[in-house]
C-alpha cells in the first residue's frame, strides 16, 4: 500500500539557522493516491516574536500563538502520523529544513521519510512555467479562493489536488466509486473521482469516425462493435 503525506508549515521566518520557528504544522493523508480524511493540524508556540513580514504572510499574532503547545509537546502526534510515509512538500527543503532544526533542538533524530518535492515534479513537468502552489492552481483549474493567506491545512489540501494533476491527475485513480481495497486486510473506501473543470476536447474526426464505422461494418451484424455504435455516435 502507497502511503503519502502532504505536508507544509507555516513559519516566523525564513531560516531556523538565524532563530526562525515553525509555528503551524498541517499534513493529509494519501493513500494509494486517494485522499482519506485523515489529516493532522497543530500550531506551536514559537517561543519568539513574531516579525510583521511573516505576520502578512500566514496571519498568526505572537498573541494567538502565546497559550499553544510547544513543538515537544507536539512531535510524537506528528511524527507518529508520517511514520512510514512518503512526505510531499512544496519546496520540500525549506519545510524539511525547519522540521530537522526543530526536532534536532530537542534532541531526536533526524527525519528519514522519503520526500518528493512538488516543486522539482512541476518544473519538469512544465519546463519554463511558474511553479508556485498559486500557479499551479490556475493552470489545473484547482480552486484557491480560500486561500487568502497561507494557511497550513488549507496549503496541504491544495498541495494534495495539485500533486495528483501533476502525477497524472484522474488516471491515477481508474477504479469505479466506491471501490475496496483488501491490500494488508484493510478496507480502503475510494473517493469518488475528481471532474475536470473543462472537458477535453475530441481529438478524432467526423471523417475519421465514419472510417471507423466503415471498418466494423465489414465484420457483420454481430461484431461486438456493433454495441458501441450508438453511444459513439452520440458523444
Amino acid at each position: 500500500m502507497n502511503r503519502e503525506v502532504v505536508l507544509d508549515t507555516e513559519t516566523t521566518g525564513l531560516s531556523p539557522v538565524t532563530g526562525d520557528r515553525i509555528v503551524e504544522i498541517g499534513a493529509v493523508e494519501l493513500l494509494n493516491h486517494i485522499p482519506t480524511g485523515r489529516h493532522v493540524h497543530i500550531y506551536l508556540n514559537p517561543e519568539r516574536d513574531m516579525p510583521e513580514e511573516a505576520f502578512r504572510v500566514h496571519g498568526l499574532s505572537a498573541e494567538f500563538l502565546a497559550d499553544k503547545p510547544k513543538f515537544a509537546e507536539k512531535v510524537d502526534e506528528l511524527l507518529e502520523f508520517i511514520d512510514g510515509a512518503t512526505l510531499v512538500i512544496h519546496n520540500a527543503p525549506f519545510d524539511m529544513g525547519f522540521l530537522n532544526h526543530e526536532l534536532e533542538r530537542i534532541g531526536r533524530p533526524r527525519l528519514t521519510n522519503e520526500v518528493i518535492d512538488t516543486v522539482m515534479v512541476a518544473r519538469q513537468r512544465h519546463p519554463g512555467a511558474r511553479v508556485s502552489l498559486d500557479a499551479l492552481c490556475k493552470h489545473y483549474g484547482i480552486d484557491n479562493a480560500k486561500r487568502v493567506l497561507h494557511g497550513a491545512l488549507l496549503d496541504s489540501e491544495i498541495l494534495a489536488d495539485v500533486y495528483l494533476e501533476l502525477i497524472g491527475g484522474k488516471q491515477v485513480s481508474l477504479a469505479l466509486v466506491a471501490e475496496t481495497n483488501f491490500q494488508a486486510g484493510v478496507t480502503v473506501q475510494r473517493a469518488p473521482a475528481r471532474q475536470r473543470p473543462t472537458p477535453l476536447a475530441r481529438r478524432i474526426t467526423e471523417t475519421e469516425i465514419e472510417a471507423h464505422f466503415t471498418f466494423i461494418a465489414a465484420f457483420g451484424d454481430e461484431a461486438l462493435w456493433n454495441s458501441y455504435e450508438n453511444r459513439v455516435a452520440a458523444e
